[in-house]
């Protein structure tokens, strides 16, 4: 059969139901693509790399055979199974596109795009809406499958989007969509930096409500002007000062909306404090911190959710495990486990958001193609010194060798031990008052599972000096 169109309203996926799908990766996308099309009616071929599928390769197969293919963030657009199929003329679906062909009702979608911050924003697109009583479900990139929410018949889903996942993206038409920034990163699978870029304005693609970006930064700006929205969208800008006509922003301490409020001309609608955020960290509140929960504000009365649970929503909140937390204190040395930071510009917040201290600095792993040299240079005033973990430290190496090269610099190797060697070399330099903080600027890929595998080894060696 040929893939109709995507039908004018969810069908659960019954348009697909006879199609022949190649399923490019068995990770959590992948499994959930079968389960989904085992339910519709629709073969599934799997294809991997680790001998968890069907096949390893789709060397050998008759392309010609099948309808579409689902692809995973596992496959670049340059892969050879990606080429071979683009060639043979198969689209190509994300699994955010798979999962949209097959959600359950129309009920809507808001996504959250950007290089560092979309897990928190997204989360707390979360809170605000179940603080209002709305059944809402926090999905996407951070880990809970998309496809498996958008046919549980949920009210309203907060989507975390990724650039990979973009990619291949055509038809999720969004209520509302926010990006937050956009550094360098993933160009080892975009191949460049405009592609990265190109990637990440599909976000704002047929958007219906609110185009949501940052006020101060004219590249998101120009994805919004040149974006392919619907009829009506409003792009919503976001500030971290007094906000003009369809902004939120801050005046005095307050959060306050002049997007969503009927008389946005004439005076803002209060929506919460910078105060309602102070539990989330020690210190001042980080600048980052105030434009996510602005943007995740915007992104949720874009739906409707009232302003008492944007304060409700925000003062519940508690940040994700491995991003900024305190892992324990040991001889007046604070651990803080960043492990969420699988980039320069996430590590570089990091360092933003933690009191004015030393800092020894854990970092490095999968560097995707990143350049570190402004992170350096923005830290090296912090650096009390820096261990290198990661089967390749180079490029990290290379910066600080360049622009902090008196900086003292301990190279772990690789192996079961790491973690472990890191945390001690870190002990052995770090002071009474330093902060010593595992904040990678890299992906976890080359010796861990996954961040969150890091986060617990560095917990597990801070709990181990403190005899825990």
């Amino acid at each position: 059969m040929c893939v109709p169109d995507a039908p004018a309203q969810p069908d659960g996926g019954a348009h697909l139901a006879g199609a022949r799908v190649l399923v490019l990766g068995v990770g959590i996308a992948g499994l959930t693509t079968v389960a989904a099309l085992a339910d519709i009616g629709a073969e599934a071929v799997t294809v991997d790399a680790n001998g968890a599928a069907d096949r390893l390769s789709v060397d050998g197969l008759d392309l010609s055979t099948f309808d579409v293919v689902m692809a995973s963030a596992a496959f670049p657009p340059s892969s050879d199974a990606i080429v071979a199929c683009l060639d043979a003329g198969l689209p190509v679906w994300s699994e955010m596109e798979f999962a949209w062909r097959v959600r359950a009702s129309d009920a809507p979608w808001v996504l959250v795009t950007g290089t560092n911050g979309k897990t928190t924003t997204t989360q707390m697109v979360g809170a605000m809406a179940a603080a209002a009583g709305v059944d809402v479900k926090v999905c996407g990139n951070m880990g809970v499958s998309v496809i498996e929410a958008a046919r549980e018949g949920h009210a309203l889903l907060a989507v975390e989007i990724a650039s990979l996942q973009l990619h291949f993206t055509h038809t999720v038409s969004p209520a509302a969509a926010v990006c937050l920034n956009v550094d360098s990163d993933h160009l080892d699978w975009h191949g460049s930096l405009d592609a990265y870029r190109a990637a990440k304005a599909r976000v704002f693609r047929a958007a219906r409500v609110a185009a949501v970006y940052p006020a101060h930064d004219p590249v998101v700006q120009q994805m919004v002007e040149d974006a392919d929205v619907v009829e009506g969208c409003r792009a919503i800008g976001i500030t971290g000062g007094s906000p003009a006509v369809s902004q939120l922003g801050v005046v005095d301490g307050y959060l306050v909306d002049r997007a969503f409020t009927p008389q946005r001309r004439t005076e803002a609608l209060e929506l919460g404090e910078v105060a309602d955020l102070a539990h989330l960290v020690a210190g001042d509140v980080p600048p980052y911190l105030v434009t996510n929960a602005l943007s995740a504000a915007a992104l949720a009365r874009a739906v409707d959710v009232p302003p008492a649970a944007i304060r409700e929503g925000l003062r519940g909140f508690a940040l994700d495990r491995h991003r900024t937390a305190f892992a324990g204190s040991v001889d007046g040395v604070d651990y803080v486990d960043d492990s969420k930071a699988t980039n320069a510009h996430a590590a570089l917040a990091a360092f933003g958001g933690r009191p004015p201290r030393s800092v020894v600095w854990i970092a490095g792993g999968l560097a995707k193609g990143q350049e570190f040299g402004a992170l350096v240079a923005g830290v090296r005033e912090r650096l009390r010194g820096v261990v290198l973990i990661g089967v390749d430290p180079e490029p990290l190496a290379a910066a600080l060798a360049e622009h902090a090269a008196d900086i003292p610099v301990k190279r772990i190797g690789p192996g079961d031990t790491v973690m472990r060697d890191a945390v001690a070399v870190a002990r052995g330099l770090a002071q009474p008052g330093d902060t010593v903080l595992l904040s990678p600027a890299c992906a976890s890929m080359d010796q861990f599972r996954s961040y969150a595998d890091r986060g617990e080894a560095f917990t597990s060696e801070v709990r181990a000096l403190q005899g825990g």
